[in-house]
Parts: structure tokens; sequence; C-alpha cells
């Protein structure tokens, strides 16, 4: 069978699947997700020697340490992609929530109910663990997944959606449901793009350069952001020990992360004061500074920062340090260079965090926390798929609400339009 054949005939089964789903309670889609945490875990002996043949070519193609590490499995994170799987089930079933209902002069009542999107592609690398957590998720939303991993991770994915398959199919769940194009041959990805009508969302997670191309090549829409610029503004009215320990947090706790602050700007009025500090701790936790030239008047043994540094989305402890006049220069600075992912003040003035709100235009705007909190689970969610930085359907992390849409429905009694 030649790949377009191939990966058209996967899709179809995927369709099926949703079909399937979209008939099912969701008690039958909990025992499903439970179901599938216990297999997971019966069988994480086996999923550990399949992982073992992907760590084994890993090694011989000279895999980067920290590649590998994402790679791997062991207990430890087997378990918690069990632990997952019924957190998941756990969470409230947003399909078929009526949303709103009002009615019309002629009687009529209208309304808005949330479906499920469809099947929805998702496209990664490495972590073979986003193989249960995006299928955890698509299924509670009543969604099919057609999954497309990396193919260093092949053999671990493989293993995944065999075990998955086996528990939705003791539960009575169309298989279609978890869907695996279990090739590595990267035309797949192509013509999995092309599927318009049978895919109904992509998602791709991984570098900016993965979703750049699958933004680029492909017929369906995206769910997606690129990259996180993201950025804390310390006002002059700030607490500065807690801006302090903010912008530490939102570098230091785990700096390869989207929502990882890249640019701390600071109001002239309190720079001499902040400054020192702030720039002896990160310094000392180990983060490369780079500074404007009014920063390094304050900190001589920062770098001088360049045009181009404030575009970087670093993911590693490296900082570009900003002294601006006042808030309206700090949201000038964001305007221009934030990837509209994530950004904070840090203020007491009521007034500024207000209009700091309202102004900045990012998926999450934040007053008085670390920018690391932009996460579904954070924000209360359970669980997310990814962050979007896209306007239309959905911004923000993507929970199970995000993974639906809505229809309109209308209960009458005879109406007719004159």
């Amino acid at each position: 069978m030649d790949i377009k054949s191939f990966v058209l005939k996967k899709a179809t089964e995927a369709k099926e699947g949703s079909r399937a789903l979209a008939k099912i309670s969701s008690e039958q889609k909990n025992s499903a997700l439970i179901k599938m945490a216990e297999v997971i875990k019966r069988n994480s002996k086996g999923l550990i020697r399949e992982n073992k043949k992907d760590i084994a070519l890993a090694q011989k193609k000279g895999l980067s340490v920290a590649m590998i590490d994402r790679l791997t499995l062991n207990e430890k994170r087997i378990d918690e992609m069990a632990k997952g799987l019924i957190e998941v089930a756990g969470l409230p079933d947003p399909v078929g929530e009526i949303t709103k209902m009002w009615k019309r002069p002629n009687g009529m009542t209208v309304g808005r109910m949330r479906v499920p999107i469809g099947v929805i592609g998702i496209i990664y690398e490495s972590r073979p663990n986003v193989t249960a957590d995006a299928t955890s998720l698509c299924l509670k939303a009543g969604n099919a997944v057609l999954l497309r991993g990396g193919s260093e991770a092949i053999n671990s994915n493989k293993e995944i959606v065999r075990i998955l398959r086996q528990a939705i199919k003791s539960t009575g769940i169309h298989e279609g449901a978890v869907t695996f194009l279990d090739t590595a041959e990267r035309e797949a990805v192509m013509e999995m793009l092309k599927l318009e009508g049978t895919v109904d969302l992509i998602i791709p997670r991984g570098g900016e350069g993965l979703i750049r191309t699958v933004t680029a090549n492909s017929r369906i829409p995206v769910l997606k952001h690129y990259k996180g610029v993201c950025h804390v503004f310390v006002d002059r009215d700030a607490d500065l020990r807690m801006a302090e320990d903010i912008c530490f947090n939102a570098k230091v706790q785990r700096p390869g992360t989207c929502n990882a602050m890249e640019t701390m700007l600071a109001d002239e009025k309190i720079a001499k004061n902040f400054l020192p500090m702030m720039l002896k701790r990160l310094k000392k936790a180990g983060v490369k500074l780079k500074g404007c030239d009014r920063t390094r008047r304050i900190f001589p043994s920062a770098e001088k920062a360049k045009e181009e540094d404030y575009n970087m989305e670093y993911l590693d402890l490296t900082l570009n340090v900003r002294v601006v006049k006042d808030m309206d220069e700090a949201m000038r600075h964001i305007e221009k260079y934030s990837s509209a992912h994530s950004d904070a003040i840090v203020t007491k003035d009521y007034a500024k965090a207000m209009r700091f709100l309202r102004e900045v235009d990012s998926s999450a705007v934040l007053v008085n926390a670390s920018t690391r909190l932009n996460d579904g689970y954070q924000f209360g969610l359970g669980a997310e798929i990814g962050i979007s930085t896209d306007k239309i359907h959905a911004r923000g992390p993507m929970g199970l609400e995000e993974l639906t849409c809505t229809k309109f429905i209308v209960l009458g009694n005879g109406q007719l339009r004159g």
C-alpha cells in the first residue's frame, strides 16, 4: 500500500471511531479511561522493553542527553501516565452541555450545545507519554484521535497505542477512537495534512520548526503557538520582594518551558533599588544576563542585549533585562516583541493592573503572579492538550471544553418564517 492510501485508510478508521464515540455516555468514556490506566500499568514491563529499542536507536544516532531523557519511559513515568488517565476520567464531561438558552418573540427557544469536534490529528515529537495524554483528553471530549508521533519514539508509541486499543475494545468502544500512523515516513505527515473533511483539527506539539511546517502545509485548521516569548514588567508601584520572587520563579523554576519569562522589564523609578539584588540572585542561580545600556550601568557584569535578543525564546537560563520609562513603554515593548503567550505585571496600583489586563493582547495576562502559571492544570482545567495563541475557537490552555465546539439548538412548537 502506498503512503497516501495508508494514511487515508487510518484516517477513515478514525472517522468511523469519532462517529461511534459521539453516541456513547460519559460513564462509558470514564470506564474506558480507567481500563486504559489499568492495562498501561499491567503492561509496564513490555512497554519499557519497547522503549529501550527507541533509546538504543537514539543513542546510536547521537541524540542529546536531554532528548533521550524526554524519550525515556520508566516505572514512575508509566505510573504518571496511568494517573493522568484516571484524573481525566474524573473531570466533568463537556459534551451535551447547553451553555446558553434564550427565547425569541415568536416563542421558540434558541440555545448552544457543546459537541465533539470529530477527528483530531496530533503531530508530536519525543515524549511517548503524549500518546496517552492526548488520547485521554480527546476521548473524554468525544473525539477520535489520529496520532503521529516522532520516528524516535515509534516503538514506544506503537506499544502504547496497542495497549490503549486493547482497553477500549474490551469496553465496547470502536477501536478507531485511537488510531496511530505507525510509520516513520515523513510523507505521512504531509498526506495527513491534506485530509480536509476527514480530519477536523490538527494540533502540533513540538518545536517552532515543526509547528511552522505543519501550519504552512495544512488544509485543516491548526491550533498552535509558535513560541513563548514571555515578559514580566515590574512597575514602580510594585511590592519589590514579591516582584523578586515572581521574576525568579518565572525564569528559574523550569526555564525550558514555553511559559518561562524571557525578558524582564523594570520601571526606571525602581530599577536602581530592584535590579542589583534581583540580578545577583538570578546570576547565582546560573542565569546568563543580557541587559540594555541602563541595566548594564546598574549591573555591569550583564552582557549587552542586542535587538534580536528580544525576539528570542531561549528555553534556557538566559534572560533579557530592560529598564523602561513607565508602563506605557513596557506595553509598547510587549506589543513589539511578545509572542502573545504569557505576560505579567507586578504592581500594587489597581488602575494600572486593570489597564494592563485590558491592553496587553496575550493568551494569558497575569497580575502579581508568575507566567509559569499559564497551564491547564494550574488554571483548574484538570489537564490540557497544549496552549493556543490563536484567536479563533480557543486561546490559552486547551482543556476538555476547548476540545469541543458548539452547535445551535432550537426548540419550537410549529414556528414558521414569514
